[in-house]
């Protein structure tokens, strides 16, 4: 048999790919001695070895699911896609992560934040979220989630009901990226509903076009 090619190989997180010429795409990965699973690897964002583990782009997945999909991961990969929060939970258990959020507005505006800690907890911990470290352009939406745990409509917080979304929620939460794919303005009464960011325009009632979440070990 011939040798893999070292973009064919499988890999630990999308790190290992590093310097290595390898391209954006869809990788197999093997995190923490656990079944593998495909990933997609961003090449090219703040120099690359970045696993994907959110997209939001076009509204064409439903994100309002149940706790086993976010448990399992869903979508698609070159598209809009949540990785699976026991595959985000191996990751994040084999060393120190960071965490980067890119959004993009309905004017095509971009933003972005950067969490210098980032992990999640097992199921048992209804994948607790430690996250810290804020630093970038989008405002810093993501303290307040900080220790709360994973909730879905039919698990956890009624905030997921509320907000018409999956995601850290206590009452309820700044950011929403999870939410129900809306565009742009939304009514008052909507408000919590959309793929929102509280503290880049200090504003509820606006749903963006994209978002994209991503890990790198630091």
């Amino acid at each position: 048999m011939h040798s893999q090619n070292k973009c064919e190989k499988t890999l630990h997180d999308c790190g290992d790919l590093k310097d290595t010429g390898c391209t954006s795409g869809m990788y197999y990965m093997l995190a923490n001695g656990f079944s593998p699973f495909r990933g997609y690897c961003d090449m090219v964002t703040s120099g690359g070895g970045w696993t994907v583990i959110q997209r939001r782009q076009d509204g064409s997945k439903n994100f309002y699911r149940e706790w086993d999909d976010y448990k399992n991961g869903f979508g698609n990969l070159t598209g809009e896609f949540w990785l699976g929060n026991k595959h985000i939970y191996k990751l994040t258990s084999e060393g120190r992560y960071q965490l980067r959020i890119t959004l993009e507005n309905w004017n095509g505006d971009t933003v972005y934040a950067t969490y210098s800690t980032f992990s999640l907890g097992n199921e048992d911990s209804s994948y607790k979220l430690t996250i810290g470290g804020y630093s970038g352009t989008a405002g810093d939406s993501m303290a307040y989630s900080n220790g709360k745990v994973f909730s879905t409509k039919d698990k956890g917080n009624k905030c997921a009901q509320q907000a018409v979304g999956a995601w850290w929620y206590e009452n309820c939460s700044f950011s929403n990226l999870n939410g129900e794919y809306l565009r742009g303005t939304t009514r008052d009464k909507d408000a919590h509903r959309g793929v929102a960011w509280y503290y880049w325009k200090n504003r509820w009632n606006y749903s963006l076009k994209k978002s994209e979440m991503m890990i790198r070990k630091r």
